[in-house]
């Protein structure tokens, strides 16, 4: 019987990718995403959802157990960004930006328990960068990221004696649509988008911005229990090696 995995946000940038990784490792994978998609490669079965909402989250695993039994890992993807200083960021937009992030984790742990309790399984938190260095303009992201890292220590010590284990990666800056976005408001000063990514590229370590397969093969890694099986609670950060460097360098 092949492993089903279930990944939110798939359709953005990291998400798809991912879906395509593991479909080509021999993976079932369950895609959601509030924005309803018709050519997701990689994706067995669609849902489209709103995972923030308490009912639609709830349906999304009532769905999965009937058409599959089993949950084996849980990809906890999905995020939104407001690139704004804190004092202009509204009370709805941090509400927005909890409620996609950190909320929306919560309740699909809430709700994958019970189909992954009884044979074990994996959770992988998409995290950030952003939870251990962060920069101006960013701090509804950095928080939400930050308490992400947070809760994938606490659910590991939790959730151990079920046998599901709990890790979180934190990706540097992957050649997504979200980066983009944030680029084009001014995140990181620079001329044009183009401008923006090369200058980003050269504060890496390895001179290059990440791909969204690479930050899929890592999540499938610890996803995996053939590969990252003493793992728990631990965060893998995949950022060229951006935060290796000293800025006095």
């Amino acid at each position: 019987m092949k492993r089903v995995a279930l990944i939110t946000g798939v359709g953005g940038g990291i998400g798809s990718a991912t879906a395509r990784v593991f479909a080509e490792a021999g993976w079932h994978v369950v895609g959601v995403d509030r924005y309803s998609s018709k050519d997701l490669p990689g994706v067995h079965h669609f849902i489209c959802a709103d995972i923030a909402d308490i009912a639609a989250s709830q349906s999304i695993f009532v769905e999965v157990a009937a058409s599959t039994g089993r949950i084996d890992a849980l990809v906890n993807n999905a995020a939104i960004q407001v690139c704004k200083p804190l004092v202009e960021t509204t009370p709805d937009e941090w509400d927005a930006v909890m409620a996609s992030n950190l909320r929306s984790v919560y309740l699909a742990i809430r709700h994958v328990y019970e189909l992954m309790h009884k044979q074990g399984g994996a959770i992988v938190n998409v995290s950030s960068v952003h939870a251990v260095a962060t920069s101006a303009n960013i701090a509804a992201y950095a928080a939400s990221k930050g308490a992400l890292l947070a809760l994938t220590r606490a659910l590991a010590i939790e959730l151990a004696p079920d046998n599901i284990r709990v890790n979180a990666v934190l990706p540097g800056a992957v050649d997504t649509p979200m980066l983009h976005a944030g680029l084009s408001r001014g995140h990181v000063e620079g001329a044009d988008l183009p401008a923006l990514m090369q200058a980003l590229s050269k504060r890496t370590v390895m001179g290059r911005i990440g791909q969204p397969t690479e930050i899929g093969q890592t999540i499938l890694f610890l996803a995996d229990s053939d590969r990252s099986s003493f793992m728990t609670g631990q965060a893998l950060v995949v950022d060229g090696g951006a935060t290796a460097r000293l800025s006095t360098e």
